[in-house]
């Protein structure tokens, strides 16, 4: 009878061994969260098998302890993945180790052939006597750990999955949305003497550029170009935001100071501080030939005279709109315009582009292409295939927008 016993038991712990994995297996497949599962997992191996300590450390996106049962908080602390235990590639029997004091089995997890976990076994201070439980089990746990922690980084890759498309379907409502603000050049106030060519290349990622041109009076058209700081919706909502205020606020007769302030403080309300915006607004009488404009801390257009061959650099007047709660007061530019000139707005994906030789655009590619006599759009045509954008340029990193005119007298 004697010899029944210890059969009976071994039985017994079979079963119970099958019956685990089976719990594990259904409880993975009911997508339990990480910490459920590693629960189940510790009490498992604690309180049914008497392994005594457990500690695992797992890569995401850096080594972490996802678990620490027994083990005391500064061998938690002290260990170095990197250093310590890439090395390791089989079961590890620790002997007397310094740094893994309390330590008797490490347990290498790799998937795919790639080290996914660490898992650190100890028994209790005073096991008792016989066989102790992490030799007795060993291969059982090297099982359960195996099953357990690639289930863990399965969860964690689908997690990721569902991230990275929220924020492609994120980005994607973000495009569309830019591309709704950017009005399409037939859509764009003109005649013979005022002719409005927009050019909008989108990077992959999504900014906040924003250009628009709009009918004020019989004689009068404004237009802007304006930048958000960041990317993403954010910055495409807030631009929604900045474009219906702008086409709300800007009249015929507005003073374009009161507008910058308006839209300083519409914007100062919706972004708290956390984001704001470049601009370049101005106001063309075609009558008189007077065009006003403020420069809101975006870069500096390029005017030139066709006739003279003067060039000049708008350059900016004040702040941005929501850097500061308040505007100080300045002067705003007049120009009056005599002759047949050029006009060329552009946000920072141009003037910071880098072109073949590796040196920034700046305005120098611009003034090139644009001092002669030809139509506006034919000079933007040829300086966008001239860099080229937007397909085969290396140096591309974000949105290009050009709003340019042709200002005839």
């Amino acid at each position: 009878m004697n010899g029944k016993k210890p059969l009976k038991d071994r039985l017994s712990i079979s079963r119970f061994k099958l019956d685990a994995l089976l719990d594990i297996t259904l409880s993975i497949n009911a997508n339990l969260p990480t910490e459920e599962l590693l629960s189940k997992y510790e009490s498992i191996l604690r309180n049914s098998l008497g392994i005594g300590k457990i500690l695992i450390y797992k890569r995401s996106e850096h080594w972490e302890c996802i678990l620490n049962g027994g083990f005391p908080k500064q061998l938690e602390k002290s260990i170095n993945v990197e250093t310590q235990l890439l090395g390791f590639s089989e079961i590890e029997f620790v002997t007397e180790n310094v740094e893994f004091k309390g330590v008797d089995i490490i347990i290498p997890v790799h998937n795919n052939n790639v080290p996914l976990a660490f898992v650190f076994i100890g028994d209790i201070e005073e096991e008792g006597e016989g066989m102790s439980p992490v030799i007795k089990h060993l291969n059982f746990i090297q099982t359960i750990s195996s099953i357990i922690l690639v289930a863990i980084e399965n969860i964690r890759l689908f997690n990721e999955s569902l991230r990275q498309e929220a924020l492609r379907k994120e980005l994607e409502l973000a495009s569309r949305m830019q591309k709704k603000l950017i009005p399409d050049n037939h859509s764009m106030p003109g005649n013979k003497r005022f002719v409005a060519n927009g050019f909008y290349y989108p990077h992959y990622e999504v900014g906040g550029d924003y250009y628009d041109c709009l009918k004020l009076s019989p004689a009068k058209t404004g237009f802007c170009i304006a930048d958000v700081s960041g990317k993403g919706i954010s910055a495409a909502i807030l631009m929604s935001n900045f474009q219906a205020s702008l086409r709300a606020l800007f009249t015929h007769d507005i003073d374009l100071f009161q507008l910058i302030n308006k839209l300083n403080s519409i914007i100062n309300a919706n972004a708290s501080g956390e984001k704001f915006i470049t601009l370049f607004v101005a106001r063309y009488d075609q009558e008189s030939g007077v065009l006003e404009y403020i420069n809101a801390a975006h870069n500096p257009p390029v005017l030139f005279n066709t006739i003279t061959g003067e060039i000049r650099l708008l350059h900016p007047l004040c702040v941005g709109i929501g850097m500061v709660e308040e505007i100080p007061p300045f002067e705003k530019e007049i120009i009056t315009i005599n002759d047949y000139t050029k006009l060329v707005c552009y946000t920072d994906g141009l003037s910071e582009l880098k072109g073949k030789d590796g040196e920034e655009v700046s305005t120098k590619e611009i003034i090139r292409f644009i001092s002669n006599s030809e139509p506006v759009r034919k000079n933007i045509n040829k300086m966008m295939k001239k860099l080229g954008i937007p397909d085969n340029n290396p140096y591309l990193f974000d949105d290009v927008s050009v709003i340019a005119f042709d200002l005839l007298r």
